[in-house]
């Protein structure tokens, strides 16, 4: 017996029929979302894990049998080579319905959307670790446009190098020497890493990013978190999910109850193109050296709040853009209490309402809602007459 929760979801999805969304790779849980009715089982667990996989197969075939509606269609991930992905695509062509792909950070503020009913146009701030986009690159830090199931992507953080690729995302000591390489100041990788993690690897890592060589570029918020962990020394490597960031927030956290007045030592900077350039916020990390544990706190606190204010000036920047008068708030980054309070404090004095997922959170155990709403806008638009369904379009 499949044991789910079951929502009423304040307005339902404008469509005569089912969806089922197949949810992430990471926290997987997945949905069936028919008219205001949403099922929700309990979370798989991480797609990398076989148990998970054999348990969301098992989970989406029962869902699909329990509709009390016609199903229309499975959504998933925008990656190919999710488990989810392939198995959505695989019930899909056997139930006879299409398989529609959502972008990542769509789906996470749509899932909100959805959560809090809200009605028109928001701005979403989708920061995580990382989500296939659109042009084919590992987005993670996204100012997003979305209505219904159109999202345009306004604007994203400046993307830094991963050297070595995903194994960055385990050792935060290479994300240190990116910020380093980023600063211009990629003389001092081996000084300031070696000490951590030996020399030979540290002339490995800056010889990949002098050659531009296994160094592909991500827009991800939680890679920002994990390269100023890793320059305050705070986290070099991490055996768990979001350890740099967490380590990152509590060293902040303790010099702001000492310090509660204590303010950005910097100014993140914006282009004209809507690219948020955190690299201001790292130089004062830079210079901070030594054993002084109360130096490295109020660097990580005057690190967060430089990043809220450069959030809530990023919203207030792209409003002109996008009129809305909601602004969501999704990705595993909002877990941050530091983050999300001062963002959500600054967002509201500028007259905004703001809303983050309740349900399951703002991480991707939520995101199979944001799929499963986006799909049946898409599908109801594409029926209405005359109508163009766009899922994703640049700013």
């Amino acid at each position: 017996m499949l044991h789910r929760a079951v929502y009423a979801l304040p307005h339902p999805a404008p469509l005569k029929g089912a969806v089922l969304a197949c949810g992430a790779w990471f926290k997987n849980s997945a949905c069936l979302l028919d008219g205001a009715t949403l099922q929700w089982p309990a979370e798989h667990g991480d797609l990398e894990q076989p148990a998970a996989c054999a348990a969301l197969a098992a989970t989406v075939r029962d869902l699909a049998a329990r509709a009390a509606t016609r199903l229309r269609a499975l959504a998933h991930d925008l990656h190919p080579d999710f488990f989810s992905t392939i198995l959505a695509q695989q019930l899909a062509q056997q139930f006879g319905v299409p398989a529609l792909a959502v972008q990542h950070h769509h789906a996470h503020v749509a899932a909100v959307v959805a959560e809090a009913g809200l009605d028109g146009p928001v701005l979403g701030l989708a920061l995580d670790g990382v989500g296939l986009g659109n042009d084919g690159t590992a987005w993670g830090g996204e100012l997003l446009g979305v209505e219904a199931g159109r999202c345009v992507r306004l604007g994203h953080l400046w993307p830094l190098r991963l050297p070595g690729g995903d194994v960055a995302a385990r050792q935060p000591w290479r994300l240190a020497a990116s910020a380093l390489d980023a600063l211009g100041q990629a003389q001092a990788i081996v000084p300031r890493l070696a000490p951590q993690v030996g020399e030979a690897a540290a002339q490995a890592v800056a010889q990949l990013l002098q050659r531009g060589l296994a160094c592909p570029a991500t827009s991800s918020a939680g890679r920002w978190f994990d390269a100023a962990a890793a320059l305050l020394g705070l986290a070099p490597v991490q055996q768990r999910e979001a350890e740099a960031a967490r380590a990152l927030q509590e060293a902040a956290q303790r010099a702001l109850a000492r310090e509660p007045d204590l303010r950005p030592d910097a100014a993140a900077t914006l282009t004209a193109e809507g690219v948020l350039d955190l690299r201001p916020l790292l130089l004062p990390l830079r210079a901070v050296e030594g054993g002084d544990a109360l130096a490295r706190e109020r660097a990580a606190a005057a690190f967060h709040l430089g990043l809220a204010d450069a959030l809530v000036a990023w919203v207030a920047a792209a409003s002109a853009r996008w009129p809305a008068r909601a602004v969501v708030l999704g990705g595993g980054c909002w877990a941050n209490a530091l983050l999300r309070a001062r963002v959500t404090r600054g967002l509201r004095a500028q007259g905004w309402d703001v809303h983050m997922a309740q349900w399951r959170g703002p991480g991707d155990a939520g995101l199979a809602l944001g799929q499963a709403w986006v799909a049946a806008h898409v599908l109801a638009t594409a029926e209405a007459p005359g109508a163009v369904a766009v899922v994703q379009e640049d700013a």
